[in-house]
């Protein structure tokens, strides 16, 4: 029985050492997965199929080519493409849009108005707004859509819609959304709201989707108002439920052509979690006009993605940088790339500012968050710590380029989950982001190197320990 239980193990560990080596994206990564499997037996490999496996290697959701390129490939639709194309004149612009345009299919539109909900009340107050004036549809897509005042509000809002013959459709992560199950569940169905699942987790493949959420938040209204950014149904947002306080977020309120093609986002994901038709018609996709002067561009990145689109923007913006960067994020574990990127910046000159909340919601991001700061602050890096949580997740450069959206500068939001990103290429826009994230700064602790480098060997050991699971977050 013993020998028999030592070739069971064998079999295991080698065959999960052998797909790290033949599948593992980094090198770093597959080391740290390598060290849990040799370390934690039958556990280890248990946990590597759970939360390691790459399968961005092994595409589990394909659209056939030609519906792809029918949702996605904006360049066939001439007229769309030849009215609200964006024509920069910087080469910033034009180079980072050309590279987000090749890995997601989506252009850098022009002709949209962009208005900034600086707070979760700020954007829910907008969003029920905009859902009161609804005619024809509303489309929702959450990561998390939790019990609470909130989601009641959408309830009684929704019921009321659907009487007026508007039909409803929504997406929730089956993880995140863990409590939106049975008699909540029903009680939105039963309503009229055609609500699905995005990967659920069930016996059958829950070693196989886990790891693999959709992390995006994204509403549609009739096709001409559309809302994206990192706010969630929950009322953290509006209320102190839990020791972290009220939340802070970043949401963004867009009109004209770029709702287009978040909505293609949108009616991809619910094709995938609903099984039903494709919602291509003009219906869902009305002709789009031009309602301001903002030029924006959809990011779009996910373990279906043939490329990770929400990294390679955010190298692509520090790297393009000439004069300042500014971060604002909660989950900061980027990976070496990303810190490198950051280092040769704030090297080269470039003003490099990092804001992040001083305690999270997860000890271990956090602490591996803070292992990386003695470096940034040794070369210039300035690095704000705020007392209250900020969930934001934004990046400007330039004071001329801003992301506002749901992506992390973490390997989950880079590798694993679906994500979206609003790139905004409006100096006035940036400026009223960037306008609160000094407001942040000023209300935050700013980081001495000096004070840094002298903490306890203590919290130096957790962070230690913290970053070397990284690669695992």
């Amino acid at each position: 029985m013993n020998k028999l239980f030592l070739i069971l193990y064998l079999i295991v560990s080698l065959w999960a050492i052998y797909s790290v080596i033949m599948y593992g994206s980094r090198a770093t990564k597959s080391l740290s997965w390598v060290f849990t499997i040799i370390m934690f037996p039958f556990a280890g490999p248990l946990l590597y199929y759970l939360f390691g496996v790459n399968r961005r290697k092994f595409k589990f959701f394909r659209l056939k080519r030609s519906q792809k390129e029918n949702l996605y490939n904006i360049e066939n639709e001439k007229e769309l493409r030849d009215k609200f194309e964006s024509d920069f004149a910087s080469q910033k612009s034009k180079k980072l849009s050309k590279l987000i345009l090749n890995a997601t299919y989506l252009y850098a539109l022009q002709g949209n108005k962009v208005e900034i909900l600086n707070t979760g009340k700020e954007a829910f107050e907008a969003i029920f707004k905009a859902i009161e004036k609804a005619e024809k549809f509303i489309h929702v897509q959450y990561y998390i859509f939790e019990k609470g005042e909130l989601q009641d509000k959408f309830y009684e809002l929704f019921k009321a819609k659907i009487k007026e013959g508007v039909e409803i459709r929504m997406i929730y992560d089956s993880f995140g959304s863990f409590s939106f199950s049975g008699k909540l569940k029903k009680r939105f169905r039963d309503i009229g709201v055609k609500a699905y699942p995005m990967m659920p987790i069930r016996f059958g493949n829950l070693l196989f989707t886990l790891n693999y959420r959709n992390h995006r938040k994204i509403i549609i209204i009739d096709g001409k108002i559309g809302f994206t950014g990192g706010v969630n149904v929950s009322d953290k947002y509006i209320k102190p439920i839990s020791d972290l306080g009220v939340w802070k977020d970043l949401h963004v309120q867009l009109e004209g052509p770029v709702v287009n093609s978040l909505h293609r986002v949108f009616i991809k994901d619910y094709h995938f979690s609903s099984k039903k038709r494709l919602l291509l018609d003009s219906k869902y996709l009305p002709e789009p006009k031009k309602i301001g002067n903002s030029s924006v561009q959809i990011v779009t990145s996910g373990p279906d993605s043939n490329q990770p689109a929400i990294m390679q923007q955010y190298i692509a913006m520090i790297s393009l940088a000439e004069t300042n960067i500014f971060i604002a994020n909660p989950y900061f574990i980027p990976g070496s790339a990303v810190l490198q990127a950051l280092v040769i910046a704030a090297q080269s000159g470039v003003e490099v500012n990092l804001l992040v909340p001083k305690k999270g919601d997860s000890i271990l991001a956090t602490y591996s968050m803070f292992s990386n700061f003695e470096e940034f602050l040794s070369v210039g890096i300035n690095v704000y710590v705020r007392d209250c949580f900020s969930h934001s997740k934004v990046i400007i450069i330039d004071n001329e380029i801003a992301s506002v959206g749901s992506g992390n500068f973490d390997q989950r939001s880079f590798e694993h989950n679906f994500e979206t990103n609003a790139l905004i290429y409006d100096s006035t826009i940036t400026a009223q982001i960037l306008d609160e994230f000094n407001k942040e700064c000023s209300n935050a602790d700013k980081l001495s190197y000096e004070e840094f480098k002298n903490r306890s060997k203590i919290q130096k050991f957790i962070e230690g320990l913290a970053k070397f699971f990284s690669p695992l977050l």
